[in-house]
Parts: C-alpha cells; sequence; structure tokens
C-alpha cells in the first residue's frame, strides 16, 4: 500500500483539543485487535501486514500524539516529570480513547518499539483494576520491554542528552535513512522508496524536529520498570514475543530475557530479521500472530 492511499484511508478524532489520526479495517464482524506502533514511525508500519491480519480481525490503530498524520504539540505533552516531553501515559490514555470513540468493548492488541511501553502500561492498568478490563491477548514484537536490555543506537543516544535538541534540528532525510537502516537485518534492509516513505510520515508538519521529545518514553520504562515486567508476570498465560534476531537494539538478547523471566509465555524467534519484523517479514508475523490469536 502507498502512503497517498495509506492517507485517504485516515479518519481523526479529538483528544483534548489535538487531532489524533486513526485507521479501522479488515473483518468489522471479527474480534478487533489494537495495533500500536513504535518510534520514530507510526501506524503506516502496519500498512505491510493489514490486509493478512484483517482477514480475521477487525483492524484499530492511530499515530499516536507526536507521530505521523497526529497533532505534534512543540511543547510535549502529559509528562509532568518533563514537560517538554511526551508521556507513556498519556499516549496509554489515547488508546483508551480511541477505543471509546469507536465503541470497542473486547480486544487484543500487538504492539512494537515504542508501543510495547503502551502494551505494558494497558496490562499493568487491567491489573491494578484501573482500566483495558476486556484487554485479552497482547503480543509484541521487538522492544525495549526490559529496559536493561534495551541497547539504544547513537541517534537515540544523542536524543536523550542535553544536547538532544541537535537532533531534530539537523536531522534530515540522508541522514535518516543510514541511521534507521542500521536497525534492520542485512538481507531486509529498507529500500529507498521505503525509506522515503517512513521519512514522509516522520517529517509531516515539522515532526522530525520533536524526536528528541518522543525519545522521553526511555526515561518512562526506566521509572515504571518493576510495574510493567510484573504486569507481564501476571498475564503470561496471554502474552507472546515474535523478535527479529539481529536486531542491534532489542534483538536476540532481548529475546533470551523473555524466555528467563516469563517462562511460561509464548515466544517465537525471527533469525533473519532486525527491529521491524512487520515491515521485513510481514507474512511471517502475521502467520505467527493469527496463529497465536486465533489458536
Amino acid at each position: 500500500m502507498d502512503t497517498q492511499s495509506w492517507k485517504e484511508m485516515a479518519r481523526c478524532f479529538d483528544f483534548q483539543g489535538h487531532q489524533i489520526a486513526y485507521w479501522t479495517g479488515g473483518n468489522e464482524k471479527a474480534k478487533p485487535l489494537l495495533l500500536v506502533h513504535g518510534f520514530p514511525t507510526c501506524a503506516f508500519d502496519w500498512a505491510p501486514t493489514w490486509e493478512m491480519l484483517g482477514e480475521n480481525h477487525r483492524l484499530i490503530a492511530c499515530d499516536m500524539l507526536g507521530f505521523g498524520l497526529s497533532d505534534k504539540p512543540k511543547g510535549g505533552f502529559g509528562d509532568p516529570a518533563n514537560p517538554k516531553g511526551y508521556s507513556i501515559h498519556w499516549q496509554t490514555d489515547i488508546q483508551t480513547a480511541l477505543l471509546d470513540h469507536l465503541a470497542v468493548r473486547d480486544f487484543d492488541a500487538l504492539v512494537h518499539d515504542y508501543g510495547v511501553s503502551v502494551g505494558q502500561e494497558m496490562l499493568a492498568r487491567q491489573e491494578s483494576g484501573f482500566g483495558f478490563a476486556e484487554l485479552g491477548q497482547c503480543l509484541f514484537l521487538n522492544g525495549g520491554i526490559f529496559p536493561d536490555q534495551h541497547r539504544p543506537v547513537t541517534m537515540q543516544k544523542i536524543g536523550v542528552s542535553p544536547f538532544g535538541f541537535v537532533l531534530g534540528a539537523l536531522m534530515n532525510r540522508k541522514g535518516f535513512g543510514k541511521s534507521f537502516s542500521q536497525v534492520f537485518g542485512p538481507s531486509t534492509k529498507p529500500s529507498e522508496a521505503e525509506l522515503d516513505a517512513f521519512w514522509e510520515f516522520i517529517s509531516h508538519n515539522g515532526g522530525n524536529t520533536i524526536t528528541h521529545k518522543l525519545l522521553h518514553y526511555i526515561a518512562n520504562r526506566r521509572t515504571h520498570k518493576a510495574r510493567w515486567e510484573a504486569a507481564l508476570v501476571g498475564a503470561q498465560d496471554r502474552i507472546g514475543l515474535i523478535n527479529g534476531a539481529l536486531d542491534p537494539v532489542s534483538g536476540r538478547h532481548a529475546y533470551d530475557k523473555w524466555r528467563e523471566v516469563l517462562p511460561f509465555a509464548r515466544a517465537h524467534l525471527l533469525p533473519d530479521v532486525g527491529h521491524y519484523p512487520q515491515v521485513e517479514a510481514p507474512e511471517r508475523v502475521a502467520a505467527k500472530a493469527l496463529e497465536w490469536l486465533d489458536g
């Protein structure tokens, strides 16, 4: 699916004065599947798996605040500890608002990268009785599920430093393509056309200039480590990890940690792909996700 077709499918709803772009599709009579994207990209990451996942599920996805086609407030959003950053808790509230907007009740979720923190927060709220009571299965793709296993790339290290604003000011299509390609598998790197598509959404409405603000999710992960990991332990019978082994950020080492901490949870390793398995190996990701969701 090309970017123009994806944009034409978008709808919007209001979240506390901000416009959030969202998509629905697939089998409208089937159980909803909430798709939560990663950093620094957007819901377009799900386009390669959209039709396959949609055969058996009603699909729901949005661009979180600061990403893709959604509003990108320059001052950050919802993080009292760091008012210039963006909060995972507020991004999770956006998922609640989206589900309410669509009158969705029972649902499953598939989450990636930045979205794994949203997924963990959803599970934590469910466990404590403060929301997401009707979340069923939650499937994870590569991401910083365990903060001690997260190996940031240079772009992330710069972004969380006191000089993080320089990252947004200097980021351009060429530099982005070089850095972003490093997290893909050696045989599954994005083409120039694919990089153009990623950049089109990242840079939409100046989004590349707030990249460092979005990176505050790394601090959120450290702060909520114990609570978020405990939520996973308590949900082992209905969670699973599909992991690209060649991801330098959260690859085989993160998969091994998952198996160690969550011995009763499902796990599937893709040995030849990197950080974006739904883009690098969409057929295999969709097949395994559907096997778990519908089994």
